[in-house]
């Protein structure tokens, strides 16, 4: 076992794939020489050559395409779009071609791809730089949907991404890539929570898509959340003394419904929380699941906290932001009801 952050468990999970599989590629924008805008990416061209890993044009769109074709021709790529903000030219690539492809050819092709993508804000990165555009992937069928929030979960999820035969969209936190995982704004400064990374074995490991974790157990409520959140709900629950059970929800679509109905079923009420916006956020999938999966058993209304509906703020990105604070009312407010 090693200590790393996210983005070396990252680069680590892509390092063990390259060597393991010469069907393998990276490429994208800044991948190769550069290592990546985040890094996750160094070393790896100099380990496994320009042919495995390299550079590409400013193209969202043909990176995917070019993606898809080869991963209908047996290869797996794993392309980086540099944010998921810049992820809408190629779009129609991911939804209108690789998300259909296995379908489409009447199981004759499948499409063995991932794309990743840093997501969500935190970075002062501003309106292109900071979105949470999950819930445009998971309303497509076709996809699987992923976003970690452990060093441990982020190596184990890449690699059974790369070894899916279908397409992933692999969502990483970047306000979490390198150890600080929530931060409170108070006037023109923040201050950090220090995350001293997780412990992450060698070698191939992989993380079943579609499953949960249990990341505390309770069973005075139950809080969804996924990514950033989850450590921002960890905070909230200190913060109340509220016996609550947060769970990790790591895969977006497939969702692991069974683990989140047994919570709720136990505990009796439930809070969502989510950055990105919203209305027709995932939220609202959750919320929709667990009433129609839980009705019976619980003892309060659903409720959720999430970013804004407005385009994403960038002087006021901390208030835009779902805090320990807000996250507290809220479960106070489910107790109470």
């Amino acid at each position: 076992m090693a200590r790393m952050s996210m983005i070396e468990a990252l680069r680590d999970a892509m390092d063990v794939m390259l060597d393991r599989d010469p069907k393998v590629l990276i490429f994208g924008e800044d991948v190769g020489y550069f290592g990546g805008v985040f890094r996750c990416t160094a070393g790896l061209q100099t380990k496994y050559g320009e042919e495995r890993v390299f550079d590409t044009p400013i193209n969202e769109s043909a990176i995917v395409g070019m993606a898809v074709g080869m991963a209908a021709q047996g290869m797996r790529p794993c392309v980086e779009v540099q944010f998921a903000d810049y992820v809408f030219p190629a779009y129609d690539q991911i939804t209108q071609e690789a998300a259909r492809i296995r379908h489409r050819s009447n199981q004759m092709f499948s499409c063995p791809l991932v794309v990743r993508m840093p997501t969500g804000g935190g970075i002062f990165g501003g309106q292109t730089h900071s979105q949470s555009p999950e819930a445009l992937f998971t309303h497509v069928a076709g996809l699987k949907v992923v976003l970690p929030s452990t060093p441990y979960d982020a190596k184990g999820l890449l690699i059974a991404a790369i070894e899916d035969p279908d397409p992933v969209i692999f969502l990483e936190p970047k306000r979490i890539y390198n150890g600080p995982f929530y931060g409170n704004h108070t006037g023109k400064s923040v201050t950090w929570a220090s995350h001293p990374g997780g412990e992450v074995p060698e070698g191939h490991y992989s993380i079943p898509i579609g499953k949960a974790d249990i990341r505390r157990e309770g069973t005075a409520v139950t809080v969804l959340a996924y990514g950033t959140m989850v450590y921002v709900a960890e905070a909230a629950v200190e913060q109340t003394g509220i016996d609550a059970e947060i769970i990790d929800l790591r895969s977006l679509l497939p969702l692991d419904v069974d683990t989140i109905c047994a919570s709720v079923q136990k505990t009796g009420r439930c809070l969502v929380v989510h950055e990105a916006t919203r209305t027709s956020g995932l939220g609202a999938e959750l919320i929709a699941e667990v009433q129609e999966a839980c009705f019976w058993h619980l003892h309060a209304p659903i409720l959720r906290v999430t970013g804004w509906d407005a385009p994403y703020p960038h002087a006021a990105e901390w208030d835009y932001f779902p805090s320990p604070a807000r996250i507290a009312r809220a479960l106070t407010q489910v107790m109470e009801a």
